[in-house]
């Protein structure tokens, strides 16, 4: 039976220190577990600390505090490994550490959610606002293009993660944050749950917004 570490049923508000905080144990503990040395670990947690202090002028509230944490870890980590693995191996690499570790804790945590609601699509956009207000804050901008009983269609049209890869000359690193988003977008079950998610792009693959659509599916779905 799914378990939910992160308490996402119920009235489940973002912790970011302590969700980040795990984020980043999970990522600097993939590489110490897929054979990285303990020295090109300690140069990226050294280079993390050095673009934590350069660009603190980019967090404009708290929930950015915690985002520029890991989107700075992932760019420390790409810039540590770009000159031993290559450009297209360090993407990858940084991919996975950031997806991987608490991969499998959030599509169950996801999961679980869904299954104890009485309405998981409700459910899943209660979520996404609060996390939208205590998880990302004003370092992103949000429009809703339809908010309603059947139709919960959000879109990014300013993103904090791209602007900081963008300052910090790795932009190519954008997609790296999107994948992450495979990890609850998988847990979503359209035959079980009664709606739908699509992103048929984002801002990192070359979108002028990100797409977070929610459908309820069904006789009237559209």
């Amino acid at each position: 039976m799914p378990t939910d570490r992160f308490e996402l049923a119920g009235d489940y508000v973002p912790d970011p220190e302590r969700e980040i905080t795990a984020l980043l144990d999970g990522f600097f503990g993939f590489f110490a577990a897929h054979g990285i040395s303990a020295e090109l670990i300690g140069a990226m947690r050294a280079r993390h600390e050095e673009l934590q202090q350069t660009n603190a002028h980019l967090i404009v509230d708290e929930p950015a505090r915690h985002n520029l944490r890991i989107t700075l870890a992932v760019t420390a980590a790409y810039r540590t490994l770009r000159s031993h693995l290559g450009r297209p191996a360090a993407i990858e690499a940084v991919r996975r550490a950031l997806a991987e570790p608490l991969g499998a804790a959030i599509r169950e945590g996801t999961r679980a959610m869904l299954d104890a609601a009485p309405d998981p699509f409700a459910a899943m956009v209660a979520l996404c606002k609060t996390r939208e207000e205590h998880a990302f804050g004003k370092g992103f901008t949000f429009h809703r293009a339809a908010d309603d009983d059947r139709h919960y269609l959000l879109e990014v049209r300013r993103c904090f993660y791209h602007e900081v890869l963008v300052a910090n000359s790795a932009p190519e690193l954008t997609p790296v944050l999107c994948a992450f988003d495979a990890n609850w977008i998988e847990a979503i079950d359209p035959a079980r749950d009664g709606f739908r998610f699509e992103r048929t792009t984002t801002i990192g693959l070359g979108g002028t917004h990100c797409p977070f659509h929610f459908i309820r599916t069904g006789d009237t779905d559209s």
